[in-house]
């Protein structure tokens, strides 16, 4: 059971992207683009000359703030298209926090911190990713404990026919394979003794 529990509460570290591209505020959005289309990433990180995450540039950003403005990309700056400031999210975090602080600021991705330092990226895409997966985990842990429960459970008496002494009774109970009233499962258990 323990095991279960800790697979079911998994760690922004368990999905996240680590290997993430980031460029400096001066570069040209130019670069950009074209770091998007070389690594195949929707998203770059800004940051300072010591690696300290600042903002985020999105695909959209280009699309809504260069390209919808008809600003040419080699004439403007990371800095002057990036969202700021990046919204993080610490590695050792649940993804459920992960997917509450995205949905509450509106955003798609997280910059993902680990001692201070960007350790990677983390996207709405990467937590739709492993939902199925802790769907069965919480189904299998809830049918368990259902299993459990109804283990623990007595059934209740039923009313019938008596298989030993073939009397009407409104409290019978299966007693090894059998339907029994109480009359006769106390003469049962006294003779077992």
């Amino acid at each position: 059971m323990a095991a279960l529990e800790i697979r079911s509460r998994m760690l922004v570290k368990d999905v996240m992207t680590s290997h993430v591209v980031t460029v400096t505020a001066d570069e040209p959005v130019s670069k950009v683009a074209q770091l998007l289309a070389k690594h195949e990433i929707g998203c770059v990180i800004v940051s300072t000359a010591d690696d300290k995450p600042i903002g985020i540039i999105t695909e959209t950003d280009i699309v809504k703030r260069v390209v919808a403005k008809d600003i040419q990309p080699s004439k403007i700056k990371a800095k002057e298209i990036m969202s700021a400031p990046v919204i993080t999210i610490n590695a050792d975090q649940t993804i459920n926090e992960a997917a509450r602080r995205m949905s509450r600021n509106n955003i798609r991705r997280l910059a993902v911190m680990h001692k201070g330092s960007l350790a990677g990226i983390i996207s709405s895409k990467d937590i739709l990713a492993v939902t199925p997966e802790l769907i069965e985990i919480i189904q299998e842990q809830a049918r368990i404990e259902n299993q459990n429960m109804t283990e623990e459970q007595e059934t209740p008496p039923q009313a019938g026919y008596c298989d030993n002494c073939e009397e009407w009774s409104d409290s019978l109970k299966e007693f090894e394979g059998r339907f029994l009233c109480e009359d006769c499962r106390a003469e049962i258990a006294e003779s077992e003794y």
